[in-house]
């Protein structure tokens, strides 16, 4: 582990805020940085981004290496938080700039190494800036002790750009303050009604239009007539063959798309010593022989849909253990918010509503900032109107509006 800054003792202070950089999260103690991480998010959480070291799915062989950087008051105590990274490439990401990589590049530009404010490989909704209540610390100066590092490590190491990606919508806010442009993007969530949640799937079934009702029961007894098994487990139920199948139905769906296999093999063995907590799945049996099924993981209030696969081909499996049986647990548990994952818009007659996602970007070269700042403008007109022409297909009926 190295713990990296600038200048001569290579530590930037800014008043009574010392900011660091390490190149490992094994450099801060979990239980210190869990309390960053909020009551709803599992992928800032320590153990994640722990194993995702350890099984080296980020690091050289990835282009993507950690750059924490830390935000410390005069006794040492965090108090902020920048999830960083060095990237030599746009690979799983899912708020893209291979478009801007190749402007770059046509007009002689380097474009990596950039850097990067995501959780790697995973495209949910997070926060970038977390900061924490320290007596004593003003949370605009560890703001501006973060990004003033971020830009400084920017110099450093030669980056083209930075790149907040899927922040919240205050940080697209306070970093475009500070001089990134603001981006906007949109994925398909489910949310539960807050004044009265869904009590049964039936129940929010009820809210539907009558066309759409019955299409999903349809599209549910389909996938029951195929005569399999369904479970919904979590990682601490699962046995040795669900964790093996669960691999296997990440690789195979990986190839069957033409895909590139983010996570390691041995990122499925460490999981499951250190996220099976989080980690709950929805699997179909043939007997006793897993045959398809989804990764996905849980924290709070909040479930997030990940990987699927399937080894054969079942009409309506995808439905069923992708979405319906997510909405499922969602409303067992009385969780507000089921974020499906990127893309996809034949979530929508599922229940799945369009939502905002937010990136925020500074790029060092002035000509190609000027040509994105053009680009993400018109983008966002464009989202905007996208998001306006699926609310016109929404399944709900026009007197139960969709969950905001």
């Amino acid at each position: 582990m190295r713990r990296r800054g600038f200048g001569v003792d290579r530590l930037l202070r800014w008043a009574i805020i010392r900011v660091e950089i390490v190149d490992t999260i094994t450099a801060v103690e979990a239980a210190e940085w869990d309390r960053l991480a909020g009551d709803d998010d599992p992928f800032l959480e320590h153990a994640f981004l722990a194993t995702l070291e350890a099984s080296r799915t980020v690091g050289p062989r990835a282009g993507c290496e950690p750059r924490l950087v830390l935000a410390r008051d005069a006794e040492g105590r965090l108090c902020g938080a920048v999830p960083l990274y060095l990237k030599t490439n746009s690979f799983g990401e899912f708020i893209f700039d291979w478009a801007w990589a190749n402007a770059a590049h046509r007009a002689g530009v380097q474009y990596y190494p950039k850097l990067v404010a995501a959780i790697p490989f995973t495209p949910a909704t997070g926060r970038r800036l977390p900061l924490l209540d320290v007596a004593g610390a003003d949370p605009a100066q560890v703001r501006a002790a973060l990004l003033g590092a971020v830009r400084a490590l920017a110099d450093e190491e030669r980056a083209s750009s930075v790149h907040f990606l899927f922040c919240t919508p205050d940080e697209k806010e306070l970093l475009g303050a500070a001089g990134y442009l603001p981006r906007l993007s949109m994925q398909f969530h489910w949310r539960n009604r807050p004044d009265r949640p869904y009590e049964s799937f039936d129940d929010y079934l009820s809210a539907f239009r009558s066309q759409n009702r019955k299409q999903v029961r349809k599209e549910r007894r389909v996938a029951a007539e195929h005569g399999l098994t369904f479970r919904t487990a979590t990682g601490a139920e699962l046995d040795e063959s669900d964790w093996t199948a669960l691999r296997a139905f990440y690789v195979e769906n990986v190839a069957r798309h033409g895909g590139r296999a983010y996570l390691t093999e041995a990122f499925f063995d460490l999981a499951r010593q250190t996220l099976a907590h989080r980690l709950v799945a929805t699997l179909a049996y043939r007997g006793r022989q897993p045959v398809a099924g989804t990764i996905n993981f849980e924290k709070g209030t909040h479930l997030y849909g990940r990987y699927w696969g399937c080894l054969d081909d079942f009409q309506m499996l995808h439905f069923e253990l992708c979405y319906y049986r997510l909405i499922d647990r969602a409303i067992e548990k009385r969780y507000t918010l089921f974020e499906a994952g990127a893309q996809g818009e034949h979530k929508l007659k599922r229940g799945l509503v369009p939502a905002f996602t937010h990136s925020a970007h500074w790029i060092r070269h002035p000509a190609l900032a000027d040509a994105v700042a053009g680009f993400v403008e018109r983008e966002a007109e464009g989202v905007a109107a996208e998001v306006l022409a699926y609310a016109e297909h929404s399944p709900f009926r026009k007197d139960e509006d969709a969950p905001e």
